[in-house]
């Protein structure tokens, strides 16, 4: 009998994190699920079950605070022998409901960045060890096309800020130190992919952001989906992907000078020592 994959995804009590969520509870997966209210969890957690699903693990963690990422990655160390896949899909867009001017974290960084990738970048390497003894592993970065290019002297956009920019660098800085840690990884022990899975999905990012749809919400699950446990992307790492198409990511992003940069500035940012 072949044993569950046991998944954790980021951001799965709304959007394209939920509804993947659905589908690999279906397919039978051990899922983690994390989300930002325990109720909210409890309901999917239900909901699930009562499905006939197994009942997902939840975890807790507003990811706008480094604290309390670290505390979840902890809990799910203390919770699990083995996690196979990573899917970091939680995040938040250039404009509402978020807002569109300049905000800060918990840690004192600009908001999008410490959310879109300080997070899911500590997140991911708190949780390495389990994934390396897993495998082989993937971790999923849900980024985006849309992206601009990172001023390391003006990170945390204290000069010029704009929502839109705020948000593409963050999703490049997702992809980019994707690349960075597919690079020092074994592809047979663990592989490291990124993604936009839709443009402009039904979500409450995209609805509040632009007031409108274009693709589904089903092409964004099965593209993510695909990246997560398809066969046929054993051993793949270090790509991205537009939709289920390999393409070919922003000129900064194989940059290597400007990948080891960022990875050591994140590094610094989430106090991380490096396991690598």
């Amino acid at each position: 009998m072949t044993r569950p994959r046991t998944i954790l995804i980021t951001g799965a009590t709304d959007g394209l994190g939920r509804a993947l969520a659905e589908h690999l509870a279906a397919d039978g997966a051990d899922l983690i699920l994390h989300g930002r209210t325990q109720a909210k969890l409890d309901r999917i957690a239900d909901e699930f079950a009562a499905r006939g699903a197994s009942r997902p693990r939840t975890v807790i963690a507003d990811l706008a605070d480094l604290d309390q990422v670290r505390r979840m990655a902890a809990g799910i160390r203390a919770s699990t022998n083995r996690l196979d896949v990573l899917v970091n899909s939680a995040g938040i867009g250039g404009g509402e409901p978020d807002g569109r001017t300049r905000r800060t974290s918990a840690d004192g960084h600009e908001l999008r960045l410490a959310v879109n990738h300080l997070a899911g970048f500590l997140l991911t390497l708190e949780l390495l060890p389990l994934l390396r003894v897993s495998a082989p592993a993937r971790i999923i970065n849900v980024a985006s096309i849309g992206r601009h290019p990172i001023d390391f002297g003006n990170l945390m956009l204290e000069r010029g800020y704009d929502g839109i920019r705020a948000y593409g660098q963050s999703k490049l800085a997702q992809i980019m130190s994707g690349f960075e840690l597919a690079a020092r990884l074994p592809a047979d022990e663990v592989t490291v992919n990124s993604l936009h899975p839709a443009t402009y999905t039904p979500t409450k990012i995209a609805l509040a952001g632009i007031g409108h749809s274009i693709d589904s919400l089903e092409q964004g699950v099965a593209a993510t989906r695909r990246l997560s446990t398809a066969p046929a992307l054993a051993g793949t790492t270090g790509r991205f992907y537009d939709r289920t198409r390999e393409a070919r990511a922003h000129s900064q992003a194989y940059d290597s000078e400007a990948r080891l940069h960022l990875w050591q500035t994140s590094l610094e940012l989430t106090e991380v020592a490096s396991p690598l």
